[in-house]
């Protein structure tokens, strides 16, 4: 363990939006981070993106930026002239259009990049997957991206995913009920509907209601447009026993875990949370 993380005991975390208000995947992995902050004693202050003005900024230990759509110019450049922050990654906002996959090798031309100072000025760029990693490289030629291959779950989650794990299922697809084009739902049903297979929309506002429903069928058809940074869906229908077919969109499918038994994946996500947190306050905490 790094002893420098003990170094900081006030930090501030942005996101345009925090699982109170959104229930994302971004959210809820921002969520997990945040508590593994505090139980190491260190106050967190959360604020949402628009709400930031240089003057929030002023003499601040530490900052981790997670979703920032809405964060200023202003803030921005207060971010990278005065003070030590990291950005999680949750998808491309280094694009204008945030779809990679729009263009060839996931490579964009120069025009389309922004935010490449903001990018380049961080402690670090944490990425979710090896591929996710190579896409932010290679369009930002950055040598400050760390790739911490996972996402964060609570206890209380992961004891409920391996209960869920030894659950009886039926022979039926999954497919991801949402609105979001590039979840690409419609792709999913009509792929079902062709072949005959037995399938059902999953969708539920309450998050383990949720998972109780992913479980409870045997496959999972998720066939993204837009590079999954991660996607949690997947690594929770693995970790539960459930097959997945998908395409080359998913980052988790890239990772060496990606193979390993249900209960492994799940050991490994358990381990996920000190790992990833040491990780951030590492480089938070270097001048």
């Amino acid at each position: 363990m790094n002893w420098r993380i003990h170094l900081l005991s006030k930090i501030i975390y942005i996101s345009d939006f925090f699982a109170s208000q959104v229930l994302g995947g971004g959210e809820l992995n921002d969520e997990i981070l945040l508590s593994e902050l505090e139980t190491r004693k260190i106050e967190v202050i959360r604020i949402n993106s628009h709400l930031v003005s240089p003057d929030n900024l002023e003499n601040v230990e530490g900052v981790i930026v997670s979703n920032f759509v809405n964060l200023s110019e202003k803030a921005k450049d207060k971010l990278m002239s005065s003070c030590n922050y990291v950005i999680y990654e949750h998808d491309h906002k280094y694009l204008k259009n945030r779809n990679p996959a729009q263009f060839k090798n996931f490579i964009a031309p120069s025009s389309m990049i922004i935010n490449k100072s903001f990018y380049e000025n961080a402690k670090a760029v944490f990425c979710q997957s090896s591929f996710h990693e190579k896409i932010v490289v290679e369009n930002l030629n950055l040598n400050n991206v760390f790739n911490v291959s996972g996402n964060l779950w609570s206890k209380k989650t992961l004891r409920t995913i391996r209960n869920l794990l030894g659950e009886k299922k039926t022979d039926c697809y999954s497919i991801l009920q949402s609105q979001t084009p590039h979840k690409n739902t419609m792709d999913a049903l009509s792929y079902c509907e062709l072949k005959g297979y037995n399938h059902e929309l999953v969708s539920s506002a309450n998050y383990h209601d949720f998972l109780k429903k992913l479980s409870n069928n045997d496959k999972l058809l998720f066939l993204p447009k837009t590079p999954e940074t991660l996607s949690r869906i997947v690594v929770e229908a693995k970790m539960m026993g459930v097959k997945v077919i998908t395409n080359k969109n998913v980052g988790a499918s890239y990772e060496d875990w990606f193979r390993l038994s249900s209960e492994e994946i799940i050991d490994i996500m358990d381990e996920k949370r000190g790992f990833i947190c040491e990780k951030v306050m590492e480089f938070l905490s270097e001048k």
